[in-house]
């Protein structure tokens, strides 16, 4: 498997989410030492500890994707080590986070780190448990799972849109999103689900398996690994 990573952007948006954590600790501390040493300045310290705490979400956001190692692109090329050499790996190097294209189709992925039961009913995505860690920051809106079809929608119409100036819309192949699942504690039941989802060890199998059937003819992925700059 051939791997194409935007390695500036990822470098970039880590150092940011560093530097946005570390303002928001300075903050924080303002806004706690304006709280105790000066009263009646009580107005700045609830701006600054706002400030601050939006700040340390954004830090949280940034440092989880991009930062700390392993990021979602390793745990996705590790689930995908040993696959053929067909496939091309795309990390931030195309108009979406992460895609596969190789004789299995053209894939889109979409990464989720959340640990808990996780199952899809009534035609949505919901997740329980996970402990108190994760009771904690879905409070806060950080480790929500959300709407994963939604993203999953948005993503495929994005590269769509983007193949669709390249080259005729008649030869773009069908989009496919996929969700991987990254965190093996994870308790995944898909149920009736429209969109696939799998737990990052069975991605390798589940791409090889796909494989057999080429959904994609070579001379159809040489077009798409020249299209995407492969």
């Amino acid at each position: 498997m051939k791997i194409i990573k935007n390695e500036t952007l990822i470098e970039r948006n880590g150092k940011i989410g560093q530097w946005t954590s570390l303002g928001a600790l300075l903050v924080l501390g303002l806004g706690m030492y304006i709280s105790f040493s000066k009263p009646d300045l009580f107005i700045y310290s609830i701006v600054s500890l706002v400030v601050g705490f939006m700040m340390t979400q954004i830090g949280m956001y940034m440092g989880s994707r991009w930062g700390r190692s392993p990021r979602p692109d390793e745990k996705l090329d590790a689930g995908l080590k040993g696959l053929h050499s067909e496939f091309n790996m795309y990390h931030y190097s195309s108009p979406v986070s992460h895609l596969l294209v190789g004789p299995s189709g053209v894939w889109v992925l979409l990464p989720y780190h959340q640990r808990g039961s996780i199952t899809f009913e009534k035609n949505r995505w919901k997740m329980k448990g996970g402990g108190f860690l994760q009771a904690y920051m879905r409070i806060f809106g950080q480790e929500n799972l959300g709407r994963p079809e939604l993203d999953a929608e948005n993503e495929v119409k994005t590269l769509h849109k983007f193949l669709a100036k390249k080259m005729d819309a008649a030869n773009i192949p069908e989009i496919k999103p996929i969700l991987v699942f990254t965190t093996e504690e994870t308790e995944l039941d898909a149920g009736a689900s429209p969109i696939a989802a799998l737990k990052i060890k069975q991605l390798k199998e589940f791409m090889r398996q796909g494989g057999k059937n080429r959904s994609l003819s070579n001379e159809q992925i040489k077009k798409l690994t020249e299209v995407l700059g492969a």
